[in-house]
């Protein structure tokens, strides 16, 4: 290692030393807009969800607390939730009748840290918190996961519920696979799916993502999900991939995604959706310019699916935009406690 790190150190001064001898210039790495630190405190997340998930944030925020304790004790309300069934304890499972988890979170200073396909573990978001704060690595995966939140202290359980069980014997009847575009009801529990013909709601790939600045300016995020409902053992969306589902950068901004996470593991989304903000685009300009790129790259897969970014810059101002129709976000600070606002989006009704 210590000889890489000659070897490149050499490299970089050897450009140097030769662009400097031919009268060249070395090119400094482009400034970034000095964008204002925000005034007082925010939380911003996905889906109606977010609007519980917030409170919690709030409760921290509202005392002066850290943004990194806020998206985590928000991100821990809809893992809780066992009529949540797109994220934590009580998600559905994949094919094979096994509930996996996903998790990542990310503060001002570019720490970050993340678990995913883990089992047994209903606070995915914590263990990610863990891995950031614990140990020298960024993402820790399957049984390694486990391995290491057992050791942390957290607590084995099985994840599988009954009504979560019920909807996957249900599923197995068909077997047919084929992502919702958006949750047919938010009100679990009680109204079948519609689309997925399955007890328990529609609901198979809604994340929850949140991003919050703290009365010190400080920013962090979080994003966790049960993933795909019916799922292929052992994929992974984008949930818990730093820059994919998830990123935040102390000097600009943080962005988080929701919908199907192969489409935004593709494109970076929440890295792109931040870089653009670099560029001088509002979170709104870059939300809806990272959400066109996709469309454009697959303009027939983006008629059946769902994909949604939110973004908040370190000023506080925020922006969202969707592929399809229905995605929505909640806001919460010390004017909006419980504000939930529909999504701009590039189609106005559904092809599915």
């Amino acid at each position: 290692m210590t000889d890489r790190r000659r070897f490149l150190k050499a490299s970089l001064l050897g450009t140097a030393a030769s662009a400097l001898a031919w009268g060249g210039k070395v090119s400094a790495a482009p400034a970034s807009p000095q964008v204002p630190v925000a005034t007082g405190a925010r939380v911003i997340s996905t889906w109606d969800f977010g609007v519980a998930a917030n409170q919690a944030a709030w409760a921290i925020l509202d005392k002066g607390g850290h943004a990194l304790d806020a998206v985590e004790a928000g991100a821990r309300v809809p893992e809780a939730d066992l009529k949540n069934h797109s994220v934590g304890r009580a998600g559905y499972p994949d094919r094979d009748g096994h509930v996996t988890l996903d998790a990542s979170i990310m503060d001002h200073n570019y720490n970050c840290g993340a678990v995913a396909a883990i089992e047994h573990i209903a606070h995915p978001i914590s263990v990610a918190r863990r891995v950031m704060e614990r140990t020298p690595h960024v993402l820790l995966v399957g049984d390694g996961a486990l391995q290491f939140a057992l050791e942390q202290g957290f607590k084995k359980e099985n994840l599988l519920t009954p009504e979560s069980e019920q909807a996957w014997h249900e599923w197995l009847k068909t077997a047919k696979y084929h992502p919702s575009i958006n949750s047919e009801t938010r009100d679990y529990g009680r109204t079948a799916g519609k689309s997925m013909g399955m007890p328990g709601g529609a609901n198979n790939h809604d994340t929850i993502g949140m991003l919050a600045i703290d009365a010190q300016g400080r920013m962090a995020g979080a994003c966790t999900t049960s993933g795909m409902a019916w799922k292929m053992r052992g994929r992974v969306g984008d949930s818990p991939i730093i820059g994919a589902g998830l990123y935040v950068d102390g000097e600009i901004g943080g962005a988080t995604s929701t919908g199907v996470g192969e489409e935004v593991i593709r494109n970076a989304g929440s890295f792109l959706v931040v870089e653009l903000m670099r560029q001088g685009r509002s979170p709104q300009e870059a939300c809806k310019e990272a959400v066109m790129r996709i469309v454009k790259r697959r303009p027939e897969a983006s008629k059946t699916i769902q994909v949604g970014f939110l973004a908040m810059n370190r000023a506080g101002e925020v922006g969202a935009y969707a592929i399809q129709h229905g995605f929505s976000y909640a806001v919460c600070d010390a004017r909006k406690q419980d504000g939930l606002i529909p999504s701009q989006s590039l189609y106005t009704t559904s092809y599915s």
